[in-house]
């Protein structure tokens, strides 16, 4: 009817859209970051040791000569990505384990969703919540220790990232865990196996291509956070690998870089574009594996 075929033309509309839109983004981001590496060599941004893109914002001022080293932004995300894995994975892979496993249907039915409402907090509530609160107790508790620890802390974002992100792995884990056949279950109990026996050497090694999927996606949300980074680790640009050291991130400098009176054409505006480009790749790329893992191991078990 031609009913159908107007509504199949929207679709198809909205789909081609979306396709453009993220085009249209890519675009823009390949055009900026071309002009930002005329002003600044591809190595020099690259492998670069330091970022301090304090250059001259108007053209009758005298500024130093910025430095746009991306090493020690890729230093502070993926310290602070890894602090947040560290902690989101264990609680997020057990809490799964629990859900679909040992817990009784009444049980469930109110973990699951307060677990899930974590995902719905702001994170600049979460921001405040490390900088306020989770920060000065790192703080003084190791004073107590005699360790110096900055006021603001790769350890308290990760920490506070890593609660963040246990229910994306705590959901995700739980759907690939339950797609387990329960014949599965059946046979290595009907061997004379434990249900811990199972869950440790049938269901986990079976779920554990969509288990690592849901890792490679926490990992990306992880690197993309910007809030709790500017809120609770600062904006210090350093090679550190001290979880107690100030440090700073990709999305927290491109924040930084286009807010405030500045040139659009000038290299530190620009390098905004090559950062978020860098990102954007690099993201996607994870996304790309988790999304493949996953697909191998829905087409397994259907």
């Amino acid at each position: 009817m031609w009913l159908d075929r107007i509504v199949i033309v929207l679709l198809a509309a909205a789909a081609g859209m979306a396709i453009l839109v993220t085009l249209g983004i890519v675009l823009s981001l390949v055009f900026e970051t071309m002009q930002f590496f005329e002003k600044v060599p591809v190595s020099d941004f690259l492998f670069g040791l330091k970022w301090s893109p304090q250059t001259a914002i108007r053209a009758d001022q005298v500024g130093a000569e910025g430095s746009f080293g991306i090493l020690p932004l890729i230093n502070g995300t993926l310290l602070i990505s890894a602090i947040a894995m560290a902690v989101a994975t264990p609680l997020g892979l057990t809490s799964a384990v629990y859900l679909s496993e040992y817990s009784s249907k009444s049980a469930r039915a109110w973990i699951k969703p307060a677990l899930e409402i974590l995902a719905g907090i702001p994170t600049v509530v979460y921001g405040f919540f490390a900088a306020l609160t989770l920060a000065p107790f790192i703080r003084m508790t190791g004073g107590q220790f005699g360790l110096e620890i900055a006021s603001e802390s790769a350890l308290a974002a990760g920490i506070v990232m890593g609660i963040m992100i246990v229910p994306l792995i705590s959901s995700l884990s739980d759907d690939v865990i339950n797609a387990v056949p329960q014949s599965l279950r059946d046979a290595s109990l009907g061997l004379g196996a434990t249900q811990s026996e199972t869950i440790r050497r049938v269901v986990l090694p079976a779920a554990l291509p969509g288990i690592s999927g849901s890792l490679l996606l926490a990992a990306s949300r992880a690197i993309g956070e910007t809030m709790i980074v500017l809120m609770a680790a600062g904006m210090a640009a350093k090679l550190s690998l001290n979880p107690l050291d100030a440090v700073t991130t990709i999305t927290v400098q491109i924040v930084a870089l286009l807010t405030g009176d500045q040139e659009f054409d000038s290299a530190k505006t620009l390098s905004a574009f090559a950062l978020g480009l860098f990102l954007f790749v690099i993201t996607l790329c994870i996304n790309v594996v988790a999304l493949g893992i996953v697909r191998k191991y829905q087409e397994h078990y259907d």
